[in-house]
C-alpha cells in the first residue's frame, strides 16, 4: 500500500482523528468504534491505529495488544448490553469478505432471533482420510511458517 493509499484508508483517518466516529475505547495502540452499518445493536470494530492490512500482516506484539483491547471492549459490551452471545469476526482478504483493507475485529453482540441468524453453513463431515491429509498439510504449513518466522 502506498503512502497516498494510507492517507485515504478510512480506519487510518479515524485513528488519526481526521474522520469522525463514535469511539467507545482507545488505547495507545488501538481504537474501537461503532460502524456506520452495524449487524446488530452494539456491533463494534476494534482496529490497530497503525495501518496493518490484514491478520497475516500482524506481528505478535501488536496481536497481543489488539486482543487485549478486543477483550476489554467485549467485556464492556457484555456489561452495557447484556447480550446472550457474541461473535468475534475477522475477515482477511476479499474472498473472506474483507472490504476495508485495514485489519479490524468485529465484535457482534448476539441475541436469539436477531437479524444475523446462524452464521455457519450446514454441517458436512469430512471423511477421516481427507481430515487426516488436511491435518498433515496444515501441520506442515505451521512448521514452515515458524521456520520463516511468520509473523515475527
Amino acid at each position: 500500500m502506498t503512502t497516498a493509499d494510507l492517507t485515504e484508508c478510512p480506519f487510518c483517518l479515524i485513528a488519526q482523528g481526521r474522520s469522525a466516529a463514535e469511539v467507545v475505547f482507545e488505547s495507545a495502540e488501538n481504537i474501537a468504534f461503532l460502524p456506520l452499518n452495524p449487524a446488530t445493536l452494539g456491533h463494534t470494530l476494534v482496529v490497530p491505529k497503525r495501518h496493518v492490512q490484514d491478520l497475516w500482516d500482524l506481528e505478535s506484539g501488536p496481536a497481543k495488544s489488539l486482543m487485549d483491547s478486543t477483550l476489554q471492549v467485549a467485556h464492556g459490551l457484555r456489561v452495557a448490553l447484556k447480550p446472550q452471545g457474541l461473535n468475534l469476526i475477522n475477515s482477511s482478504g476479499s474472498a473472506a469478505s474483507q472490504t476495508v483493507f485495514h485489519l479490524h475485529m468485529h465484535l457482534v453482540p448476539r441475541w436469539d432471533g436477531d437479524r444475523v441468524g446462524n452464521i455457519w453453513p450446514p454441517k458436512r463431515r469430512l471423511e477421516a482420510a481427507v481430515r487426516e491429509q488436511l491435518a498433515d498439510e496444515v501441520r506442515e504449513g505451521v512448521e514452515a511458517a515458524a521456520r520463516l518466522h511468520l509473523p515475527s
